[in-house]
């Protein structure tokens, strides 16, 4: 998934070329992302009560069925559609895995645990977008999605049973009336996605009635929704583990929805080559990878709260000089410093939040916290991409320089980074475990 997500957003500037429909563009994020919410819902639920390997091998099958639509698209709907079921697959996975961690290894261990999550990304990283960029100018961008099949089919063989036989990983028993909540949080996840969809289609259409009557409906389907799935008071980020759902999303929105266009920075804005643009990833995935191991290594003593807020604003920061290389007369090479900035910082502030969710969840519970943080998480990143995707949108509808609406995309993630500052003054200062 690591070497899927690194690859999609290297050539994607390449399959938009052949491919047109620059509308589209931020949707191919979006659909992965508002899919991977169903996943999360479905997952978290099978997670507490049929153990971990029902929710993964579904997940890795739906996966690699997205990775062959994607590579056999002919035009960027069906792409779409390819990445709406990778979506799906997606999702499954990261609950399956925090809630093994969450079960299987103690308060101690798990900050580490987190950290090796994120080496998992450290050789896609290194070479997944330099492969990519060779493939797309060589056999050809498809082969970037169905040459990861086969990868997909290992990693079933290699996890699928070690989550089955491993110890301490069978589900726990809870509360039998919550079998009863499980189809309504699944119908409550998937008004929050067709919510969140209709808000993004309002975002993107060029006609204002229909954008704000599909912001209308979207709001006023998805946020009730988004408030039964959530614990009370993540809306409000309320101290606790309340306050470390919300701030997951307000971290992924101002990451991710600049991620989106840095490579987009570098291709189209500034004109240079696809393995370039890749570069800025690979870097920014090598600082989040060394940020997720400083955490690890702070967080019993620095505490959550502090190591969240710090990540937060390194995040704006990297933005800020990411956002310099719009104007022509910067070196196209600050992309990367720059980059690999804010991906320092999301790596010191993401795992934490991870942290925390278990630390204050409920014995036997450990599923439903972890799938609260991943929907916030995605929930975040699909509406950041969304409205990115939705600003460039419109700034190529209204005729403007196509630096103009992306910097407008940075000027956004600058200012929730921002704001997720001040809303982390409300997650807890330490872990009640006994490493904090």
């Amino acid at each position: 998934m690591a070497f899927e997500s690194l690859s999609v957003a290297t050539v994607l500037p390449v399959i938009s070329r052949q491919l047109g429909d620059l509308r589209l563009y931020g949707w191919v994020f979006s659909a992965f992302f508002l899919a991977s919410l169903v996943g999360i819902a479905a997952a978290g639920g099978l997670a507490d009560r049929r153990g971990l390997e029902v929710p993964l091998a579904g997940g890795l099958v739906l996966f690699a069925a997205g990775l062959v639509v994607g590579g056999l698209a002919p035009d960027m709907p069906v792409l779409v559609g390819g990445r709406f079921l990778q979506g799906l697959g997606a999702g499954a996975v990261p609950a399956a895995a925090y809630t093994a961690i969450g079960r299987g290894y103690p308060p101690s261990a798990r900050p580490r645990m987190f950290a090796v999550l994120s080496t998992a990304w450290v050789v896609p990283g290194l070479v997944g977008p330099t492969l990519a960029a060779v493939v797309a100018g060589g056999p050809g961008w498809r082969w970037v999605f169905l040459g990861l099949v086969p990868v997909v089919a290992v990693a079933a063989l290699l996890c699928v049973p070690a989550l089955r036989a491993g110890p301490g990983l069978q589900p726990r028993a809870a509360d039998p009336a919550d079998d009863e909540q499980v189809p309504m949080r699944l119908g409550s996840t998937l008004l929050v996605a067709a919510g969140a969809a209709a808000v993004l289609g309002g975002l993107s259409s060029a006609s204002w009635p229909v954008a704000a009557g599909l912001a209308v409906v979207g709001i006023g389907a998805g946020l009730p929704a988004l408030r039964r799935l959530l614990p009370p008071g993540a809306l409000r980020v309320r101290p606790g583990l309340p306050a470390a759902v919300g701030v997951r999303g307000l971290l992924t929105f101002g990451f991710f929805a600049a991620d989106a266009y840095v490579p987009y920075t570098v291709i189209v804005v500034r004109h240079h080559s696809t393995a370039f643009g890749g570069l800025a990833l690979t870097v920014a995935t090598m600082t989040w990878t060394a940020g997720s191991w400083i955490q690890a290594r702070l967080l019993a003593t620095v505490g959550p709260r502090r190591l969240v807020a710090a990540g937060l604003l390194i995040v704006a920061v990297g933005a800020a000089l990411t956002s310099t290389v719009l104007i022509d007369h910067v070196p196209v090479a600050l992309a990367a410093v720059g980059w690999g900035v804010a991906g320092l910082g999301i790596g010191m502030s993401y795992s934490p939040i991870s942290v925390t969710a278990l630390d204050r969840a409920s014995p036997g519970a450990e599923g439903r916290a972890s799938a609260s943080v991943q929907l916030t998480d995605v929930l975040g990143t699909a509406l950041g991409t969304g409205t990115a995707g939705a600003l460039v949108a419109l700034g190529h509808r209204s005729g403007w320089n196509p630096r103009s609406g992306v910097a407008l995309v940075f000027a956004m993630s600058m200012a929730v980074s921002v704001a997720g500052i001040g809303c982390a003054r409300r997650i807890p200062r330490r872990l009640s475990g006994p490493d904090g």
